[in-house]
């Protein structure tokens, strides 16, 4: 297996292709190895720097420390998941571990609907992701992962990609705001 790699925006944050299925229902981030049973996420916390594991559906992005450098660490990451891959396993997650909420306005499914077709996937392409929070007095809250965590140029991309699209079509979003 050959595991490639691409950079991102964020100069902490690269974006590991495994060739295979990496999350089987929706993207998830883990910052914290407790409790996580899996081992591949769980190990590659354990590696010295890393701080952060965004799974996308064919893709992982790794986040580390300024201090480290990534020829310090990026063969470590690559041998652990090739590791994980030739013990014979198909995809690191095989469910969504966010929590869902079904009852949304219509207002925030249209936000969700936007955000899912016209901008996810060019955030993923960047090896992140951005999540819908909440809707209030026409604030939209995201919650931006993987490598749009700590981007440099995470603030322009969500005022002027992210606000102005969803200005565009739901004429009751005001401003979008990013919350940790």
């Amino acid at each position: 297996m050959f595991v490639q790699t691409e950079i991102t925006p964020n100069p902490n944050s690269l974006k590991f292709l495994p060739g295979k299925k990496v999350s089987n229902n929706g993207s998830f981030e883990i910052t914290k190895k407790d409790n996580i049973n899996n081992e591949l996420v769980r190990n590659l916390l354990s590696v010295n720097g890393v701080e952060g594991i965004f799974l996308g559906e064919d893709f992982i992005s790794v986040n580390k420390s300024g201090s480290i450098s990534w020829e310090e660490i990026k063969h470590i990451v690559i041998s652990l998941i090739n590791d994980f891959y030739s013990d014979g396993k198909d995809f690191v997650i095989d469910k969504n571990l966010d929590e869902k909420i079904s009852n949304r306005s219509e207002i925030e499914q249209n936000i969700i609907k936007i955000l899912d077709q016209k901008i996810r996937p060019a955030v993923a392409k960047d090896g992140g992701d951005i999540k819908f929070k909440e809707f209030k007095d026409g604030i939209v809250r995201v919650q931006l992962q993987g490598s749009c965590s700590g981007c440099p140029s995470s603030t322009m991309t969500l005022k002027q990609g992210v606000q102005n699209l969803l200005k565009h079509y739901i004429k009751e979003v005001k401003e979008v705001e990013a919350i940790q």
